[in-house]
């Protein structure tokens, strides 16, 4: 008799292909909207498997071969990643291709009932501990760990701009005239990319970060789908989308539906004390980062609009995903906000 298992598993077939001497046990990961995250117990070892979304895979955001190279190259670096065990390209195991990774143990702190008993000195501690290493993060030597052709760096920005119009026109099931509007303002005016040669996380935030139970030390930075070589300031601009849009209340409740609202109005240091902690641990120098904070404003628009949409075709697994709905408007009038600040 098949064994029944998280949606997205067969976990007949995945025994039979890591030749396990006992049944796997897997358990859905909750907190994640795009890729799957599944605990499994193989033969009494701690893994976490990874693979694509049920249904509508836009193409290259989730390729789970350029993740697990990621955290493969970075393994032996300073940044802390989970130590990568296999990725299987035959997608007749479970139906997707997808990776294996050791399980980290710590905390993934999701809401303020998690970071309000840490105090105000250990949110400024874990704030800037996040801010450490994304500095070392794009302190890294890509040839040396053999990513110097992870991506393309030349035009970076404006490829972004591109890239994430087109991931919007593949999800679009309703008019979003914001969305639209935000998109034609930044293709119009798109800045030098700078940081040739700097692998970018593509969505770097403290709920992708497992953190010691003190909430002092980052044990490993997790979620690497859109990791690729370009501009670290897009790192930047989006981790202040979260932080300060998202996380200071500039969006309203909606918010609530892409993040738990952990930043300054959950008590954290506002997001250019981040910054500043960012460029004195190294990091690159920063100026004006409104432009970039539009993009993020975008991008998390567009994703927002994709995972509603494929809620709407019934390929989510979970609860939740209705509040996506009201999302793209509000991140989009910010974004054009800060595009109006950029431009005088």
């Amino acid at each position: 008799m098949t064994r029944a298992g998280p949606a997205g598993l067969d976990l007949d077939r995945l025994a039979a292909y890591l030749d396990a001497k006992r049944p796997v046990s897997a358990t859905l990961i909750a907190g994640g909207r795009s890729n799957l995250t599944y605990h499994l117990v193989v033969d009494g070892d701690d893994l976490v498997l990874r693979r694509p979304p049920l249904g509508h895979v836009l193409a290259t955001a989730h390729d789970m071969s350029r993740e697990f190279r990621v955290i493969s190259a970075l393994a032996p670096t300073t940044v802390p990643v989970p130590e990568p065990v296999r990725f299987c390209a035959d997608e007749s195991v479970i139906g997707a291709p997808f990776y294996l990774m050791r399980r980290v143990e710590g905390t993934v702190f999701r809401s303020r009932g998690q970071t309000d008993p840490l105090g105000a000195d250990r949110r400024r501690e874990l704030a800037f501990a996040m801010m450490d290493t994304l500095a070392a993060l794009h302190r890294v030597d890509v040839r040396a760990v053999g990513l110097a052709d992870f991506g393309r760096p030349e035009g970076f920005v404006a490829r972004q701009v591109r890239r994430w119009s087109g991931q919007l026109d593949k999800s679009r099931s309703r008019p979003l005239p914001l969305v639209d509007a935000l998109r034609d303002r930044l293709a119009a005016t798109v800045p030098a990319s700078g940081g040739a040669g700097t692998v970018v996380h593509g969505d770097y935030r403290l709920d992708n970060l497992i953190v010691s139970p003190d909430g002092t030390a980052i044990r490993a930075v997790l979620d690497w789908e859109m990791a690729t070589l370009g501009d670290p300031l897009t790192d930047l601009g989006l981790l202040l989308t979260y932080w300060d849009v998202l996380g200071g209340g500039a969006v309203g409740a909606a918010a609530a539906a892409v993040s738990t609202g952990l930043g300054p109005a959950a008590g954290f240091p506002p997001g250019d004390e981040l910054i500043a902690r960012y460029v004195a641990s190294g990091g690159v120098d920063v100026g004006d980062l409104n432009w970039h904070v539009a993009l993020g404003c975008f991008k998390l628009a567009v994703i927002a609009e994709g995972i509603y949409y494929r809620y709407t075709l019934g390929q989510t697994v979970g609860e939740g995903f209705e509040r996506f709905a009201g999302m793209a408007g509000p991140l989009a009038e910010h974004g054009l906000a800060a595009l109006a600040s950029v431009e005088g």
